[in-house]
């Protein structure tokens, strides 16, 4: 009989509203995904904004995730009042982000950001729009 101590450890999917898990407006909201805090700034150079959602799996090697992204300086214009972006990204198991393309390898993988997306409601619905 193995002992707990001894047991191998489980991978963690995690994912993370600022709104739906601190009952706040997402602006307001400190929840932490894996120690991230979100919302969060991003910057690119043609613009930014936060990161207002993120769904996340840890791995044996990487830390893959997927983030809802809400720019900033489009709430004066009609035809878009707010513009979001979706970013599949990685981050190593240091928790530092990575600039290669996100692979998503094996089962594994697919139920631990599954798993995650549950609790990114705005994010789950883009995603299912792209795939409807």
């Amino acid at each position: 009989m193995a002992s707990a101590k001894n047991a191998p450890k489980k991978k963690s999917a995690v994912g993370t509203s600022a709104a739906a898990n601190s009952g706040r407006a997402p602006k307001e909201s400190t929840a932490a995904v894996r120690g991230r805090a979100v919302p969060r700034p991003f910057a690119f150079h043609w613009g930014g904004g936060n990161i207002i959602e993120e769904a996340c799996f840890r791995g044996k090697y990487t830390e893959p995730a997927v983030q809802l992204l809400e720019y900033e300086g489009h709430e004066g214009h009609d035809s878009q009042p707010e513009s979001y972006g979706i970013r599949f990204c990685y981050y190593n198991l240091d928790g530092r982000f990575q600039r290669s393309p996100m692979m998503i390898d094996g089962d594994e993988s697919f139920e631990g950001l599954r798993d995650a997306l549950k609790r990114t409601p705005k994010l789950r619905a883009m995603l299912k729009r792209l795939v409807a």
